[in-house]
């Protein structure tokens, strides 16, 4: 062979080693393929719960995440999925059987939508009912005979707000007659169905059942709920895994994590007032405000916050406004204390920031009247500031009328206690005497007030919280939980911290070169936490129950939880004392001056399960982390520049612990999401429903679960395209906990 042959084919051989194989080649498109398909669900599934914000959330879970062509996409992911697992040939037990979990977790989905029956049964007592309803319409036959035997509704003390909702009911197949009662967080399961408990007739006379007959894909499901669970929590503690490997890159970070892993489970003259030793007494006084028996002083705080915008008027207590309004309301009604938000409403009506409610009556009446029907239909923002000031006379007249003075309680002859205004139609049954004393008590304590006898309407005030002692029985609230709603009024604890941890967050930065004075800021810190616990311990104690369930309750919980992480890691990493104070007082920040509602209210009879606790501690945990990595991100953009070898130092820590925060994430997050749907099961009948919430839920899992495979996307392995990844993926964390709350509503709106 001549020399240019042989030339010409080490040339082509050399070509031919650097061409990739066909498996290879083949890898290659799978993957390609699989990230786009993965890319295409998570857009689809952002735009299906827009979709159902401008329909309905039950049309887009049927018409939109129910179509053949989404349920087709899913399926295609898998099998890609699936393929390109076995051609990396991961032999790892752990690492099987995490992914092995989605796999089985949506073939149960699949087996759910294809074979699952679904409708509503509607029961008039007495009356026996053969068929239920399915959402087309149809009658499809029980494998039972139905009779329900009463319906009845528990309310929290006060006969205010719902506690459950019960059906008793009677179950007759063939000769054997059972008896059971379906309510909330409690279903009925036998002969191949579930019922569970819905809605109700006005005349509570009768009820509406949900049927759910799913007999494989519930068990399919559960299952896969059982393998991630092992999978997720294997994740950690696999000694071959990336978790541990990271672990070991710095022994230092490796106690801070355990722990972590622990702690999942205008001026103007004076106004005549009370004394303030007694409006003080007056707010002592129990009334039934927010579905619940409270202090009065709570009622005066939300008034006078509610017109002012504060709830300290000029020199004034909250009580003391609120008895004045009572007791002297031609005086009050002149005073300037009702906040008008809107600057083109003022503009518009000619009205001042803070005007006298009088100032809203003029020759033609009340001025406001003109506008109201017409806001009532629309939604602009003009709308909502009319309703909003209309609202708070609504309020004032309420109470200079004493309709919403629920002060008096009344024991029924039945044992049941109910609590009356004065104005209010009593029951004939109440004693005459007693009849008298409700009317007439609140007249008298106005006489007192005028006469300036305060040693005198100060026993009377006395004798009226004898009277509610002798007739509330046990609705009233222990003496625990009232001086634990005293001191929960007089201390605006979260308003003092949300200053505190900003203020000194951003002096903390001046000091990150001088450790022996940057530790106080870590002491200072936990102090704030310390401040944090007592603050929702009071709240747990004043309502009975753990401060998990809204929006306000669940932000505090995540401050809470990003000191408590900060803290035990600042000694590896002293930025985080910085982290911790800031994104503290963010989060506390955004709590105060959002629309998040601070008033403790009973809790809806959905949310009075043990699974609450579980679910919502275990996600504010995830949704702290990676609050964390969101942190971690920034510092590292602003101190990736700097060449000095501390910074240099510090880039590199941030990365790896940015890279610890996210495993424990993932983990809690996965655990939160998948038992939040074995709740919806029980509670609803569906362990998955296309909520926003959940939705989003899910978004944020796969979006943040991509930074779990560096050896698949080898560009994550840069620290700073894996950063700025994190900022990013940050945003779908602030959808779900936010956007969806604001946005887009869904079952989850209450939280």
């Amino acid at each position: 062979m001549s020399q240019e042959g042989c030339d010409l084919q080490k040339t082509l051989e050399k070509a031919l080693q650097k061409m990739p194989t066909l498996g290879k080649y083949v890898a290659m498109r799978i993957k390609k393929t699989l990230s786009i398909v993965y890319l295409l669900l998570i857009a689809l599934m952002a735009l299906g719960t827009i979709v159902g914000k401008y329909t309905s959330v039950e049309m887009a879970a049927d018409q939109f995440f129910g179509a053949w062509w989404f349920t087709l996409l899913w399926a295609v992911g898998v099998a890609l999925g699936v393929a390109y697992f076995i051609q990396q040939r991961v032999r790892r037990p752990l690492l099987v059987l995490l992914h092995l979990s989605f796999v089985v977790i949506l073939l149960g989905a699949l087996l759910t939508h294809l074979t699952a029956k679904k409708g509503i049964v509607h029961l008039r007592q007495g009356k026996p009912v053969t068929t239920y309803s399915t959402k087309t319409g149809e009658q499809q036959p029980l494998p039972f005979t139905l009779k329900l035997n009463r319906f009845r509704v528990s309310y929290h003390a006060g006969n205010m707000a719902a506690m459950d909702y019960a059906s008793e009911i009677t179950i007759l197949h063939d000769k054997q007659v059972e008896h059971y009662q379906v309510a909330m967080n409690k279903i009925y399961t036998g002969y191949g169905v579930r019922l569970y408990q819905s809605s109700f007739d006005d005349d509570m006379r009768g009820s509406y059942l949900a049927v759910n007959a799913d007999p494989y894909g519930i068990p399919v499901t559960y299952v896969g709920y059982a393998l991630l669970f092992i999978g997720l929590v294997g994740m950690l503690v696999d000694k071959r895994g990336r978790f541990r490997q990271l672990l070991r890159q710095s022994k230092a970070q490796r106690a801070a994590i355990v722990g972590l892993l622990l702690c999942i489970f205008a001026p103007t003259h004076a106004q005549t007032a009370l004394s303030q030793a007694t409006a003080a007494e007056f707010g002592k006084v129990l009334i039934v405000y927010n579905g619940r028996i409270c202090p009065l002083e709570t009622f005066a705080i939300d008034f006078t916050k509610k017109l002012y915008g504060s709830q300290q008027y000029q020199d004034y207590t909250p009580c003391q406004v609120l008895t004045g309004f009572l007791f002297w309301p031609s005086e009050w009604m002149k005073a300037p204390i009702l906040k008008v938000k809107s600057k083109a409403l003022r503009e518009q009506l000619q009205l001042n920031e803070y005007i006298s409610p009088m100032r809203l009556f003029g020759q033609q009446g009340y001025i406001l009247g003109p506008y109201l029907q017409e806001a009532q239909n629309q939604q602009s923002n003009m709308a909502k500031a009319l309703l909003d000031v209309d609202d708070k006379m609504m309020l004032l007249m309420s109470l200079t009328k004493g309709d919403v003075l629920k002060l008096y309680p009344y024991v029924t002859p039945n044992g049941q206690v109910d609590w009356f205004a004065p104005t209010d139609k009593l029951p004939r049954t109440m004693p005459v005497a007693q009849q008298k004393y409700i009317r007439s008590i609140l007249n008298l304590a106005n006489q007192l007030a005028h006469q300036g006898r305060n040693d005198m309407l100060n026993d009377l005030v006395h004798k009226l919280q004898r009277y509610q002692v002798y007739y509330g029985g046990t609705t009233l609230p222990s003496p625990l939980a009232l001086k634990a709603e005293h001191l929960y009024n007089h201390f605006p604890f979260t308003t003092i911290l949300f200053m505190v941890n900003l203020t000194l967050g951003l002096c903390s930065i001046f000091f990150l070169a001088q450790r022996k004075r940057y530790v106080y800021f870590t002491i200072f810190m936990g102090l704030a936490w310390g401040i944090l616990t007592f603050t929702l311990a009071l709240r747990w104690i004043i309502n009975g129950t753990i401060p998990m369930a809204n929006g306000y309750e669940t932000m505090l919980l995540l401050s809470w939880l990003i000191m408590f992480v900060s803290l035990l890691t600042t000694r590896t990493l002293k930025l985080m004392t910085t982290f911790g104070l800031l994104m503290s007082g963010f989060m506390l920040l955004v709590s105060h001056i959002g629309e998040m509602d601070p008033n403790i209210t009973p809790r809806m009879p959905v949310l009075n399960s043990p699974l609450l606790s579980i679910h919502v501690s275990i996600i504010m945990m995830a949704y702290a982390l990676l609050s964390l990595t969101f942190i971690s991100a920034l510092a590292y953009f602003l101190t990736s520049r700097s060449h000095r070898k501390g910074m240099v130092q510090m880039s590199q820590q941030l990365t790896l612990l940015s890279q610890l925060f996210l495993y424990p994430a993932m983990t809690t997050l996965g655990l939160g999401i998948f038992i939040g749907a074995i709740w919806a099961n029980i509670s609803w009948g569906t362990y998955w429903s296309w909520d926003p919430k959940e939705t989003w839920a899910l978004i944020t899992f796969m979006v943040y679960a991509v930074l779990l495979h560096p050896h698949s996307l080898p560009s994550l392995q840069r620290p700073r395209i894996y950063h700025l990844y994190c900022l990013c993926a940050f945003l779908t964390l602030l959808m779900t906990y936010f956007g969806v709350n604001y946005f887009l509503g869904g079952m989850h709106s209450y939280a």
